[in-house]
Formats: C-alpha cells, structure tokens, sequence
C-alpha cells in the first residue's frame, strides 16, 4: 500500500496531542486495571477525539489522526503491564508507597523495549502472514469515516459522562451499592453463591470484548465459585485449619467463601495462566522465527532510501544499538536490588530472553484476538514463575529480595509485551491507511515516555485514596489489584512456601483440557474458539465482575443479531465509543475523587448520610438502564 502525495504525519498539534491524551488514557486504564484486572484498547476512543480535534484545522488529515492514536494508546498498554505487576511491591510489603524513579525506570525502559522487540516482526505478521489485529482493523475503520467524527465524540462524552456520574453516585456519595450478591449455605457446609457487580465500565468491557471471550471468562467464574468452591467447602475444609475455623466460627456462606477463593481456588487460575503462556509461545513459535528471519533479510538486501515509504521501519542498526542502550541501566537497577554482579547479570539476562520472547507471543496473540485480550497476565506469570525459580537456586529463601527481585524482571516483561501488543494493532491500522512505520514506532516512543513520568505519582493517588490489594482499617475495601496480588503470591510462594502447589496442578490440567477443547473447535472450523488465557482470567477474577463482563457480551451479541441482513457498521461503532465513553468517564472520575480523599484523609468525605442511601436495587435499576442504552445505540438503523 503506497502512500502517494506523502500526507504530513509528525506534525506539532498531533504530537502535542497524542502526548496529552496518553496521559489521559494511562490514568484511566490504570484505575480500571486496578479495579477490575482487565484494560481495553484506546486506540479507537483516541483516534475519535483526534478527529473531533483536528477538524479544527483544515489541512489536518487521516495520516495525523493515526500518529496521534498511535501515542495515546501507549498510555492505555504501558498502565497496563505498570498496575499488573508494580502494585505487587507494595502488597508484598517491599514499598510502602511507588517510588518514583523506580515506577519511572521500569515502565519506560520495558516500554521502550517492546517498542523496539516487535519492529522486526512487523513485515512477518502484518505484511507477510496477514494476520488480522481486530482492534487495528477497526482502528483504521474509524480513521477511513473521519467525516463521522463530530458524531462519534457526541457518543463518547455522552457516555463518559453517564459513566462519570455513575461512579460518584456509587463511590463518592455511596448512594447504592456497587455490586448486587447473594449467598446461602446449601445442606451443611456447600456454598451457593451468585453476584454481580454494578459497574458500567465492567458491562463496557464486556461488550467490547464480545461474547466469545465474555462467556469464556464467566465459564472461569463459573468453574472457580459454582464448581470448585462448593466442592472444596463441602469435601476438603478440613485441609486448612484456618478455613475449619472460620466456618466453626459461624461465619457467614459469603465471607467463607471469599476466604476459599482468595486462599485456595483462585490459584487454579495460576496453573491455567501457566498452561496459556507456555502455550502461546508453542503455537507461534514458526511465526516468531520467521519473523525475526525476514526483519533481518529485509535490511541486509537494502538501503532504506529504495523501500517504499509505507514499508519503512526504524533501521535495524538503531534497534540493536537501543537495546543495548536500554539494557544496560536494567542491570544496574536489577545489581542495586540484589547487591550480587553475578545475580544481577542473571536477572538481565532472563529479562531480555523473557522480554523478547513475550513481547513477541503478545504481539502474535494481538493478532489473533486483539489488544484487549493478549496473554500479558499468563507470560508475565510464567517469567515471574520462572525467575523466581532461578533466583532461589541463586541466592536462597533466606534472602529477603527475593520475591520483589522477581517482581521486578516481570515489571519490565509486562511492560515491554504490553506495548508489544499495542504497537502491533497501531502499525496494522497504519499499514491500512497508508502510514510510514518509523514514524509511527518513534511516535509509540513518545508516548511511553509521555506517560511514564506521571505513572507513580497516578498509582500513589490511588493508593492513598482507596488503597491497593490488601484491606487495612483505613481501606477496608481497597481496589482489589488482581493479577498484582496474582503476581506477589506467586513470587512469594516460591520462595517462602505456602504456594497451594495442588490448585495451581488442577488449574494446569484444566488449562490442558480446554486447550484441547480450542484445538478440536478449530479443527471443525468452529466460529466459537476457547483461547485459554480467557478462561484463566476468569477463573482468577470475583464472580461478579465475570457476570458484569458476560451481560456486556451478550448485549453486543444480540446488537449485531439485530443488524443481519443490513448495513449496521456506524450503529456498532457507535456503540463501541458509548462503551469506550463509560469506561473513560468512570475510569476518570475514580481518579478525580482520589484528589479529596487523599486531601481529607477520609475514604467518607464525600458520602450521603447512611438514611439516605438506597439498596443494590437501586444499582440494578440504573445498570439495566444503561445496558439498554448501549443495545439501542449498537442496534439502530444506519
């Protein structure tokens, strides 16, 4: 695809616009990672409002709006692979609060890395082998309409401030609550347990997603609260006595059941993620050597000056030497925290393997089932599993570092495949409209280092304001942080002990059956596949954020059901930016509300009296309201 006319991409307003809104972005998605362990793609939200903000200027064109979605979505992917593995530090106790060049450390130099991990793949996997990058499909879908952006920002504001209301009604007045359940002991021991959180940003995520993956990841809920949660009270409470106790102690069916979950069953999810990482890197391991086989052959054969413009990359010299450039202060900062050479060159050396290999799987997966859905939580398990492992042999239980030395190699992994992945979607929706691949992959560094100077001061708000995985009596209910509190049990358990071994083995023989599930799904040509790592975050994840998760599938299910046999692109996307509008609106506002509570010190300071606060029907009321909305929109006549 020649780009003829050689529109003006790197412009000054698209630079200054892509930066701000990575900042916006990264804030937003760190807030929701941190909530309910699940991010979406920016790319789209980003592209609308550049083209809402650009049309102000005249000459503005396609090509700037993709340089500037392409630095506001490094925000959304670089939050992600920070709050899935950095909040682990202080829930392990090693930090009482992000330390900023450390937070700044490790997420730009990861960052950077996956930028410059994916450039040698992307003539293999985009070009080459055609792999379809939905979320960059859609990307350049939206880019291609940019006569509808007035339209599209008028749905994302809409939504985003519904969803901005809802969130201060439920978290800052604490007008109803935020989650409806139930539970009930079933003969003597046996708990039955339903719920579902009042969210939209969940119901968003779902819908986003889709129903494929959204029944996937309530078929882990359901495996984890309806299966083996009844199994383990009803059969095997007397393997823990802490548990016996609880129950003994007249517990409620709810509080002994999240005890369960969070002691025992939420480890399967460990075995499965596991399973799904090594997986993920069997399954691509052809595209991944010819990849790197063709990257190379591509600047050997060359110069730069005789390739087409849309086919330019960053040159290959420049990406060796900033890896080597990048590695470099890691192993100063891996040396620092273990005070050993030789440790500290093994932690290096794992991490770039890791790092390379992961960034790849990821920018593969992207491919495959986009952005939103790309293994980061099971390759960064499976390094932490791995390193933790190594660095025992290593330096012993007995040293202290241990477990944050781990979480540390997985921080610059998460990172770097978290980028990996969103590089990948970016260059494909540049490959369809024509763009020039080095100036987007130098915009892609612009906004990791854009958004990586304001990342620990974002997660020290959060900490203050609701505080992070583990309940204390000023937080009794603090976001609960969960593939970070995966990762710190995981690196602890290896090196301490009391690591379930047994759930974490049931977990991965589970993982292998619905491996083998996906495999005999894909061998009849089946539209319904059953990608593990789906199900392991299901699994991992409370119920009622599963369910939330479910109804927004179903609701995007039964939207394009009503458009078959008729044009429904622009309703559909429509309700894709309503979606994308509820989770930046409440994403933002969780955000904002931090700034009075930290102030305070007072998680109440903004609540109505207790008399006048309603019940989850309340909750249940306005969350169907919204559901409704979002299917009316996706469902309307063009």
């Amino acid at each position: 695809m020649e780009n003829t006319g050689t529109p003006r991409q790197l412009t000054a307003r698209a630079i200054v616009l892509g930066v701000v809104l990575s900042i916006i972005l990264a804030g937003a998605n760190a807030y929701l990672g941190l909530f309910a362990g699940m991010t979406v793609s920016a790319s789209i939200p980003a592209a609308v409002i550049s083209m809402a903000v650009l049309k102000l200027f005249r000459d503005s064109n396609i090509l700037e709006n993709n340089i500037v979605q392409t630095a506001a979505s490094a925000g959304e992917s670089l939050a992600m692979g920070a709050i899935f593995t950095l909040p682990a530090l202080v829930i392990l106790g090693y930090w009482d609060v992000f330390d900023y060049w450390w937070v700044t450390a490790i997420a730009g130099l990861g960052g950077l890395l996956g930028v410059l991990f994916t450039i040698p793949l992307r003539r293999s996997l985009i070009v080459e082998q055609q792999l379809a990058f939905p979320e960059g499909k859609a990307t350049a879908e939206v880019l291609k309409v940019g006569q509808g952006g007035s339209e599209g920002i008028r749905y994302l504001a809409i939504a985003a401030a519904v969803g901005a209301a809802i969130k201060f009604c439920t978290t800052g007045l604490q007008a109803w609550a935020g989650a409806a359940a139930a539970s009930r002991f079933v003969g003597q021991s046996s708990i039955a347990y339903v719920g579902m959180n009042l969210s939209p940003a969940l119901i968003s995520v779902g819908y986003i997603v889709g129903l494929n993956i959204a029944v996937l990841v309530f078929l882990g809920g359901a495996i984890s609260w309806h299966v083996a949660i009844p199994v383990f009270s009803t059969f095997f409470l007397e393997s823990s006595p802490e548990l016996l106790a609880l129950y003994e102690s007249g517990a409620s069916a709810d509080d002994l059941a999240w005890a369960i979950w969070s002691t025992e069953v939420r480890y399967l999810g460990v075995g499965a993620m596991i399973v799904g990482g090594v997986w993920a890197l069997i399954s691509m391991r052809g595209a991944l050597v010819d990849g790197i086989r063709s990257g190379l052959h591509q600047y050997r054969s060359g110069s730069q000056a005789s390739l087409k413009e849309t086919d330019r990359d960053m040159p290959m010299n420049y990406v060796l030497i900033g890896v080597a450039v990048f590695v470099l202060p890691i192993f100063f900062l891996y040396q620092n925290i273990v005070d050993s050479i030789g440790v500290g060159l093994a932690m290096t050396i794992i991490m770039v393997i890791a790092g390379f290999l992961f960034s790849s799987v990821a920018a593969y997966m992207a491919g495959l089932v986009g952005s939103s859905n790309n293994p980061i939580s099971g390759v960064t398990i499976a390094t932490i599993l791995f390193a933790s492992i190594m660095l025992l042999l290593m330096i012993g239980s007995g040293n202290g570092t241990g477990p944050a030395a781990t979480i540390l190699i997985g921080g610059v992994v998460a990172c770097a495949a978290g980028i990996a992945g969103d590089n990948m979607q970016d260059l494909k929706a540049g490959y369809i409209v024509g763009a020039t691949p080095w100036k987007q992959q130098v915009m892609q560094g612009v906004g990791v280092l854009s958004c990586v100077f304001l990342m620990a001061p974002i997660l020290n708000l959060l900490l203050q304001a609701y505080g992070i995985g583990v309940p204390t009596e000023s937080h009794p209910n603090p976001l609960p942080a969960p593939q970070a509190t995966l990762m710190a049990s995981v690196a602890q358990g290896v090196f301490h002990g009391g690591l379930p071994w047994t759930m974490v083995g049931i977990g991965a023989a589970i993982g292998v059956v619905i491996i083998i599930v996906d495999q005999v799904l894909e061998s009849k040509g089946s539209g319904f596949r059953a990608p593990i790592l789906a199900v392991a975050v299901g699994i991992y994840l409370p119920y009622e954020l599963s369910s939330a998760i479910l109804a927004g599938g179903l609701i995007a299910h039964f939207a394009a059901r009503a458009h078959a046999g008729r044009d429904g692109e622009t309703s559909l996307r429509h309700g894709m930016l309503f979606a994308a509008g509820l989770i930046t609106g409440e994403a933002l506002v969780g955000i904002l509300m931090a700034v009075p509570i930290v102030l305070t010190a007072n998680a109440d300071v903004l609540a109505i009296p207790e008399p006048m606060r309603m019940s989850s029907f309340a909750g249940l009321v306005v969350i169907a309201i919204v559901m409704h909305r979002i299917y009316r929109i996706a469902a309307a006549r063009d």
